[in-house]
């Protein structure tokens, strides 16, 4: 049953006295529910919890580990169409979309629960004593990573399931052995407090201790505030606009005891359009770039924000194609009034920037909070006199930057910021006549794309969702894949340890089976 209570370990509390309601974007009206800003008490309760669980969970086994998290997406599909219903009624987006993201939710606890029974990202090393080198004797050395402790998890407002309470950044850190705190979004409160609730289920259902794992709903600052400032935290994941993320990455530095903040800010998402694939296949990309600027009403943060081209008669036309594509696409409701209000403030922004001119617009709507497809266009040269034109307007906007040749191109590309993706669209041929752009675009982002769109992110070893500063605070790593679990690990080295006092994924005998580095070389030997 749901109710505005936050979750502070296994229970449901009410402290609190400042309330608030979600809003159905396609209503434009609240809904029912009334939820409760978390207390300054129950914000301790949770920080506490956390603290005196973090050596127990962080000891657990792989079994129980791999386990909690089978459970807990065992849990969240048994929540079936009431979470559906809430997760649409709280964001405006359709079921479809609605069950995609919950299979992606219980799809990366799957990955993170084989990830921990695998055991590789713990990364044992193993150095033995070498006593009668000369002149330099070598003790035993052994290393590998543990859990950093308690993280706070920051509630994404475009994803209510995937970035938010059972989402990447907390299956990761629990998969790590980390307690979690979530800051659940207020704008999809109901649906945090129903996958909370099946956490909670989860944790009691393998006998952890309660303070694995607590939700706490705020809509103000206050809240995320005292969790990044509390001492017992030790790392913190974000999602959302570079003005949050940044804020608390100050305060998180400021703290007497700094910690990791690892925010996803935003990223425009270039796409570099060269002239031969153009002239080939502009009907193509024309229709697939219009998919990938609308999907979603343009609030993935791998929307394409910014297309650059090489002026020409395939450009133009690529234009006037691109405008038709855009018409036939029907306009969809945002998350929330406020992003739909923001977005129609930056949109208009732009355009009365110097040298924008409409590409594509649709036409108003009598539907409240829908996001109005747009494109502009803008030359080279002020575009890199503006940087206002550089930022991301988070919605169903894009903007094509005209060059007049490739040096005019390669001047624009060089003063974009860190993204996360960039995409570049050419033929073979032309692609390798352009590798000094390439070599610029690979400084810049965390996923170099080859005649491809930037929307869609698979979850596997081998993405990397991240990059270079704005885009996150931290381009070493990445908030999607199995490796997003290196956040919340730090190394501890073991010098000269009795075998008995070792984890077990350093003893001689590799009880765990590991693939260990021993004396330069991967084997799962016994020493």
């Amino acid at each position: 049953m749901l109710d505005g209570k936050n979750i502070v370990g296994y229970d449901r509390t009410q402290r609190g006295n400042v309330t608030f309601r979600t809003i159905n974007p396609v209503l434009n009206k609240e809904n029912e529910t009334v939820f409760y800003e978390a207390s300054r008490e129950e914000v301790e309760e949770a920080v506490s919890l956390a603290h005196s669980a973090a050596v127990f969970y962080a000891e657990t086994s792989k079994e129980t580990r791999a386990g909690f998290l089978r459970s807990i997406a065992q849990e969240i599909m048994a929540l079936g169409d009431d979470l559906i219903d809430l997760y649409c009624a709280e964001s405006g987006l359709p079921e479809g979309r609605a069950k995609g993201e919950r299979g992606r939710t219980v799809g990366q606890l799957e990955l993170y629960a084989r990830l921990v029974e695998e055991g590789s990202y713990v990364q044992p090393s193993i150095d033995t004593a070498l006593p009668h080198r000369e002149p330099n004797p070598r003790v035993d050395l052994r290393k590998m990573m543990v859990p950093v402790g308690p993280v706070v998890v920051f509630g994404a407002s475009n994803f209510p399931l995937a970035y938010s309470s059972a989402g990447g950044d907390t299956a990761s850190a629990l998969a790590a052995g980390c307690p979690v705190i979530v800051k659940g979004h207020p704008m999809h409160a109901g649906t945090g407090n129903m996958v909370s609730s099946a956490i909670a289920s989860a944790a009691r259902m393998h006998n952890l201790p309660e303070g694995v794992f607590s939700h706490l709903n705020s809509k103000g600052h206050e809240v995320g505030e005292a969790l990044v400032k509390h001492p017992f935290i030790k790392a913190v994941g974000f999602t959302g606009s570079h003005g949050g993320g940044r804020a608390l990455f100050n305060l998180a530095a400021s703290r007497e005891e700094p910690i990791p903040v690892f925010a996803e800010m935003g990223s425009v998402n270039p796409v570099i359009l060269l002239p031969e694939m153009l002239k080939k296949e502009k009907d193509l990309w024309a229709k697939t770039i219009a998919g990938s600027v609308t999907l979603g009403s343009g609030q993935f943060c791998t929307n394409p924000g910014i297309l650059i081209g090489i002026e020409n008669s395939d450009l133009d036309r690529f234009s006037e194609i691109l405008s038709e594509e855009i018409h036939q696409v029907s306009p969809s409701t945002m998350l929330h009034p406020d992003i739909a209000q923001k977005y129609n403030q930056g949109r208009e922004q732009a355009r009365e920037q110097k040298g924008t001119s409409v590409v594509a617009e649709i036409s108003d709507t009598a539907k409240p909070n829908v996001g109005r497809p747009t494109i502009l266009k803008v030359k080279a040269a002020d575009f890199r006199e503006n940087p206002r034109l550089h930022q991301e307007v988070f919605g169903p906007f894009s903007l094509l930057v005209v060059c007049q040749n490739i040096e005019d191109l390669e001047r624009s590309v060089a003063l974009i910021e860190g993204q996360l993706t960039a995409s570049v669209i050419g033929t073979p041929e032309e692609l390798a006549g352009y590798d000094f752009l390439l070599r610029q675009l690979k400084e810049r982002v965390g996923r170099l794309i080859f005649n491809g769109v930037p929307t869609g992110v698979e979850v596997c070893a081998s993405m990397h969702h991240g990059g270079p500063y704005p885009a996150t605070t931290d381009s070493r790593f990445t908030a999607v894949g199995e490796d997003a679990i290196n956040r919340w690990l730090r190394p501890v080295c073991f010098q000269n340890c009795p075998d008995s006092l070792l984890p077990p994924a350093l003893q001689n005998a590799n009880p765990l089976k590991l693939l260990r580095r021993i004396d330069g070389n991967l084997t799962r030997d016994k020493l």
